[in-house]
């Protein structure tokens, strides 16, 4: 699989293409909890953890957030929308200083993630290198700091 890190000039947002139907099909909405639940938990382990609610309530509602958008980007049920209104991420990520170095390391954290979908899972390389495709091109529009 192919999970290479796209590159862009500050400030450019590339098109981005959801992920295809079959990774909600293939993952489930209870796997993309449980993928998003550990991305969140090695990223409380990282460098960019700073950027993340420092308490564990706030912690765990920021995993539900974010469950609930994959789980609509990838075509499920609008939760995200239902609980907190239109995604609108990068407002919602303005107040965060995100340069490309945490963007790597946040990315960089899905790598092992999406391996173990494919290994333990069964989930095909097709909808994984879909997935990381949206999260590559979609996390250069997050970068808000040079």
């Amino acid at each position: 699989m192919n999970f290479e890190i796209s590159y862009a000039a500050f400030g450019v947002r590339p098109s981005v293409e959801k992920p295809i139907p079959e990774f909600l099909l293939e993952v489930g909405e209870v796997g993309i909890r449980e993928l998003v639940s550990k991305h969140y938990d090695a990223i409380k382990k990282s460098s960019i953890y700073h950027l993340f609610p420092q308490d564990d309530a706030g912690f765990e509602q920021a995993k539900v957030h974010s469950a609930d958008f994959f789980i609509q980007i990838c075509g499920g049920p609008v939760y995200f929308n239902q609980n907190r209104g239109a995604p609108r991420m990068v407002g919602r990520h303005a107040p965060f200083r995100i340069d490309a170095k945490a963007r790597e390391i946040w990315l960089s954290l899905y790598k092992p993630l999406l391996k173990e979908l494919h290994e333990t899972k069964g989930v095909t390389e097709r909808s994984i290198e879909s997935y990381w495709k949206y999260l590559d091109v979609f996390s250069l529009w997050m970068i808000n700091t040079q």
